[in-house]
């Protein structure tokens, strides 16, 4: 399967052009220090709006060079964990970026003093802050939220030795992880992959080599647990949130009462999602699943989803929603940007990452099947996002999670209704169990991490917790989201998952991008069939252009979409519970 492209940027990790630039990047950095220095950026000092235009372009010029330096490097790490040379130079590359965590910070204060109406002024007199002026009021509402200067300063030079060692920790041991399946070794990815085998035997014989692998290193996992969460929990605590989830809230760019009505709709659709599961373990002949069977297939499809016939596949159907999004996919496969097949010490799952200018570079482990497939166009979805966000200023491009996933489950979207368009029989069960299964593990999955996870920063409060108390709060969870309609469930998903060691509640917006991007993708439909369809992928391509300049509340009422209205999340999931009604019925 193909590798992605590297050599665009250097000609390898001892390329000559790659110390030059990692040293002027160095340069940078304390040039930058310097400015801030200069100018006495930080809490209290006064704001001019000089000194806020050097500030700004500064601190993009310096993550614009540092995104592609980390990106390369990212290219080797995350495909081959045990090379050592990758290793130590993103070693090397975190502790040579540690000021920017502080600088920001010492930015953030400084803005953070202003009030509305000087912050006004400034954007009056100053281009530069005019074009930021998201960047700054979110600055603002940060500030009130954050410790002294110099324990801002200490916090972010510490992350990388605590919870940030602690993630790569996570994430080193898993991806060298085996386990010993029918007299063999398999890499736990391996183990995982055959869940969607369709022998029920398989899939149980390695359900449980894969429960014994996590098992066999729970100690390093859990003190990996412990390591992150305890940071997070304790630097909310002295920046003064109300609990553990507000900072996330700022972080993604909403508010309670928009989690509040999402989560709210999520519960009232459990049942129906254990409906499905139910029919499911009905068409396996059980009265419950248990876990190995979530992913087992159920239909049958004509299609052999090779890499090869799933690229052709996006491609084509990507054209017919606009030529625009089949170029942009066309580019991506001619440019090898996408690193495609499993490997030992490669990262398990599926990201996008921008690379360089508006480019990007897409790692999957693909599998022949639709939900391969859904992967791709997944995560090419991304990477049509970073193409609208083209080669705006670093700070102009932050994009909240909650709508980071937008532009990919619209185009996952787009390839799941296409395969279900023309299926008949055992290909249509096919079609809607994989969007089912995928639906389910956004929706019910994600809200038993979401519990989970809030479980345990509330009981790190009291000390360190146990491989066995994660394991029964991981169960507690599955139990709440799955109910009776599960059986046996996986008490190791806490260290299989590597969202729980990075940013904190990592899970929820997920949740947020399925829905959203279904009620987007429901406009569009109801656009097609007016004849409108080409003011709407105008109006769409420019939402995703401004996702690092505006709220999501903002930018979904450019829909007509209230995020407070509980009636918008049930209409997402209304699609969803018809998809079930249709599932029940082949």
């Amino acid at each position: 399967m193909p590798r992605w492209r590297t050599d665009d940027l250097y000609a390898g990790l001892q390329d000559p052009a790659l110390a030059r630039d990692l040293d002027a990047l160095r340069d940078e950095v304390h040039a930058l220090e310097a400015l801030f220095d200069e100018h006495a950026i930080g809490a209290g000092a006064p704001v001019t709006a000089g000194a806020l235009d050097a500030a700004l372009n500064g601190m993009n010029d310096v993550v614009r060079r540092g995104s592609i330096l980390r990106a390369y490097i990212s290219a080797f790490v995350t495909t081959d964990s045990r090379n050592e040379a990758a290793q130590s130079q993103m070693a090397a590359f975190t502790t040579l970026v540690l000021p920017l965590g502080p600088l920001r910070s010492r930015l953030t204060a400084w803005v953070g003093g202003l009030s509305e109406a000087e912050l006004d002024a400034l954007l009056n007199q100053s281009e530069v802050a005019r074009a930021h002026a998201h960047t700054l009021r979110d600055a603002v509402r940060e500030a009130q939220h954050q410790m002294s200067p110099p324990e801002e300063d200490l916090a972010a030079r510490l992350h990388p030795a605590s919870g940030g060692g602690w993630g790569k920790l996570h994430g080193n041991v898993s991806s060298t992880l085996r386990g010993e399946f029918r007299g063999q070794s398999l890499p736990v990815t391996a183990l995982r992959a055959l869940a969607s085998d369709p022998d029920a035997s398989v899939r149980e014989d390695a359900y449980h080599a894969e429960i014994a692998a996590w098992k066999s290193q729970e100690v390093v996992f859990a003190a990996c647990m412990n390591g992150v969460k305890g940071e997070s929990g304790t630097l909310a605590v002295r920046r003064g949130f109300a609990d553990v989830v507000a900072p996330s809230l700022l972080d993604n760019g909403i508010d309670q009462g928009t989690l509040d009505a999402m989560q709210a709709a999520v519960v009232a659709a459990l049942p129906d999602f254990r409906r499905y599961f139910r029919a499911k373990a009905a068409r396996l002949g059980k009265e419950q699943l248990d876990w190995w069977d979530l992913f087992a297939p159920a239909g049958k499809s004509e299609t052999h989803w090779s890499y090869e016939a799933g690229a052709e596949f996006v491609e084509r159907q990507f054209r017919g929603y606009s030529a625009a999004l089949g170029d942009f996919a066309a580019q991506a496969f001619r440019e090898d940007w996408i690193d495609a097949g499993p490997r030992d010490g490669k990262r398990s799952g599926a990201f996008c990452m921008r690379w360089q200018g508006s480019d990007s570079r897409i790692l999957m482990n693909h599998d022949p099947s639709l939900d391969s497939v859904s992967t791709l166009a997944h995560e090419l979805g991304h990477g049509y996002h970073n193409r609208q966000l083209g080669d705006l200023p670093p700070l102009q491009r932050e994009t909240p999670m909650t709508l980071a996933e937008t532009a990919s489950i619209f185009c996952e979207t787009i390839i799941q209704n296409a395969a279900l368009e023309t299926a008949q029989g055992q290909e249509r069960l096919y079609v809607l169990e994989t969007q089912l299964m995928g639906h389910a593990q956004v929706v019910v999955d994600i809200h038993s991490r979401f519990l989970f996870e809030k479980a345990v920063f509330e009981r790190r409060l009291a000390g360190d917790l146990n491989p066995s108390d994660l394991n029964d709060l991981m169960v507690w969870a599955q139990r709440e989201t799955y109910g009776d309609a599960l059986n046996t469930p996986h008490p190791y998903m806490w260290a299989v998952k590597p969202h729980y060691y990075g940013r904190s509640f990592y899970n929820y917006p997920y949740t947020f991008g399925l829905l959203f991007g279904l009620g987007l993708y429901a406009q569009y439909e109801q656009a097609r069939a007016g004849g409108q369809e080409a003011d709407f992928q105008a109006r769409y391509d420019a939402l995703l252009a401004a996702t690092g300049q505006a709220t999501p509340l903002e930018l979904a009422a450019r829909f007509g979409i209230d995020l407070h209205d509980s009636a918008f999340w049930e209409g997402s999931l209304n699609v969803i519970r018809r998809q079930i009604e249709a599932y029940e019925g082949v």
